[in-house]
């Protein structure tokens, strides 16, 4: 059976799609599976063993053309996969490109959502439930129904290189690490700078910890960064913009505790298993809180205030208007329930954290 899985979305939307991948290939020993990301999101999948091809969409370029030029790599993007002719066309993103696609492959199985384009209203024969108020795990796996197969497991797995911290860090350390991956491209998910230098010198001076920061090369998110640093009074370890995803991920495996915002690498802690402290603002923890892999049903309950899920915590307040949805509080980029998050809370579940695992 030939299978094509369609997530034109971000690197963390990527990494949930794993748990869905992982049960298709354990269940149809005799299948195939494709999928078509976004470039930028490769190397959440590029080591995954249960994938056959992985067609990349070369967003930013393709959006740079002109309008006809645009159309025309669209259509080379599109012919390329429908040439496979798949048995299963699998869209879990709404949006015309993947209706398209799983329109012209003339599958005898195309799930997605419907679409609120009325040309694409017949892209799919099978129509795939909203989400509502289910994790984002449970959404992705929603197909596995109507292919008759079962929910065998929900971890959510990223396939790292063989890296180790003492290769990263460039030096031994007998210290215990604590990962903080404090900013986010969408930077109305971040707290305070000031509350964030704060959790940073409590896990340096109180906790004693080597504090490891690490950020993508983004230039906001390394100017945030440099602006947090320069309120600490502790030193941390500054790797942000230095490290590939799998050198982050390595050295995220081998840290007591991770420490961040709702990003990919949230995501890829909690498919470490790392003990994880989240911040949440305008999205939902009930979507995407971190996953604990020991677990089959989430506990993310409640739409905002403080959660656990297994090994994870997600701190938020509990204001009405949370999760919003919202790029920042009317228009700002700046999230005002993420400004004033209790400090004396944040490092008490920090220190309880931190000392559990410790202990081990």
């Amino acid at each position: 059976m030939k299978i094509l899985i369609l997530k034109f979305r971000n690197l963390g939307d990527v990494l949930l799609v794993s748990p869905l991948i992982q049960n298709i290939k354990d269940q149809v020993k005799d299948s195939t599976i494709d999928i078509a990301i976004n470039d930028f999101t490769f190397p959440i999948l590029e080591n995954n063993p249960n994938l056959r091809n992985i067609y990349q969409y070369q967003r930013k370029y393709i959006k740079s053309k002109n309008f006809l030029r645009k159309i025309f790599l669209e259509v080379v993007f599109i012919r390329e996969i429908v040439r496979e002719k798949y048995d299963v066309v699998i869209n879990l993103t709404e949006g015309d490109r993947g209706a398209l696609i799983s329109l012209f492959s003339f599958s005898k199985i195309r799930m997605g959502y419907l679409s609120k384009n009325f040309l694409l209203r017949k892209a799919y024969t099978i129509i795939l439930p909203n989400q509502e108020f289910r994790h984002t795990i449970d959404t992705n796996l929603d197909p596995l129904k109507f292919l008759d197969l079962s929910i065998k497991d929900k971890k959510v797995l990223f396939y790292s290189e063989n890296w180790t911290s003492n290769q990263i860090l460039k030096f031994d350390n007998d210290q215990p690490v604590i990962h903080i991956h404090p900013v986010s491209r969408w930077l109305f998910k971040c707290i305070s700078d000031e509350s964030m230098a704060e959790i940073i010198d409590f896990c340096s001076d109180e906790l004693k910890a080597l504090v490891v920061i690490t950020a993508s090369s983004n230039i906001l998110e390394l100017e945030k960064v440099r602006n947090i640093l320069s309120l600490c009074k502790s030193k941390p370890k500054n790797l942000s913009g230095k490290l590939s995803l799998h050198q982050v991920s390595a050295l995220n495996k081998e840290s007591k505790i991770f420490i961040g915002v709702d990003t990919a690498i949230m995501h890829i802690s909690a498919s470490n298993n790392t003990p994880s402290v989240a911040f949440f603002g305008p999205s939902g923890a009930d979507h995407w809180g971190p996953w604990d892999n020991s677990m089959q049903e989430s506990h993310y309950d409640c739409r905002s205030g403080v959660q656990n899920m297994g090994i994870h915590t997600v701190i938020s307040e509990s204001r009405a208007c949370q999760p919003c949805g919202k790029d920042g509080c009317n228009g700002s980029k700046v999230s005002d329930c993420l400004m004033n998050i209790d400090s004396q809370l944040i490092f008490k579940i920090i220190t309880k954290k931190f000392n559990l695992v410790n202990k081990k």
